[in-house]
């Protein structure tokens, strides 16, 4: 009986700890959604393994949509608040935005939509930062790439400045379409963003 009592004791303890750790989301596209490759590949996975590894107990679901807009994760973002109750958002939107040419000030808006919502719900938020290739012209890429550090500043959130930071555009890392990356990518993804991502565990 003493035994049992032990082992519900344990059982009910470590419940707590997991319930405590939290939940990190991951609210991206195709980028994040390791698109092309096997999902066990992907910097997410990578992630989740790493935290692992490390002792942290956060659970992480990967929300990431091949094709999502800022638009779209603005839109679904409720829901998933509502049903995973994060207490961390990692944000990976915008690319497929600036691939169709919308205005920049619409990615603005509805990435801050995006960072209000998280924190109305209680959570932490992190910005990953994309760029776009040079052929969109300056005007455009210069106007898109501060969309991530105007939206840092005023709303005071963590920002990778540029996720494919060693990856985009260089040769060898990329898939043959361009624009997602390579299985040998990702370790290189995930640390462009744990030095900023640890100290908010």
């Amino acid at each position: 009986m003493r035994a049992w009592l032990l082992g519900g004791c344990l059982s009910l303890l470590l419940l707590a700890q997991e319930a405590m750790a939290g939940t990190l989301l991951v609210v991206g596209d195709s980028i994040s959604a390791a698109l092309g490759l096997e999902t066990s590949q992907g910097w997410v996975s990578l992630l989740e393994k790493r935290l692992a590894e490390r002792g942290y107990k956060q659970r992480v679901v990967n929300a990431s949509i091949s094709g999502d807009t800022s638009a779209g994760g603005l839109a679904r973002l409720p829901a998933l608040l509502a049903e995973h109750q994060p207490e961390l958002v990692i944000i990976e939107l915008g690319g497929n935005d600036g691939l169709r040419g919308q205005p920049p000030v619409q990615l603005q808006q509805n990435l801050a939509g995006m960072i209000d919502s998280a924190r109305k719900q209680g959570a932490t938020v992190l910005l990953l930062g994309m760029r776009l290739p040079p052929n969109y012209g300056a005007r455009y890429t210069t106007a898109f790439a501060n969309v991530y550090s105007t939206l840092a500043a005023e709303k005071q959130v963590p920002l990778v400045p540029f996720f494919l930071d060693g990856v985009g555009g260089v040769p060898g890392m990329m898939q043959p379409d361009g624009i997602h990356p390579e299985a040998k990518a990702q370790p290189r993804m995930l640390e462009n963003v744990w030095p900023t991502l640890e100290p908010m565990l």
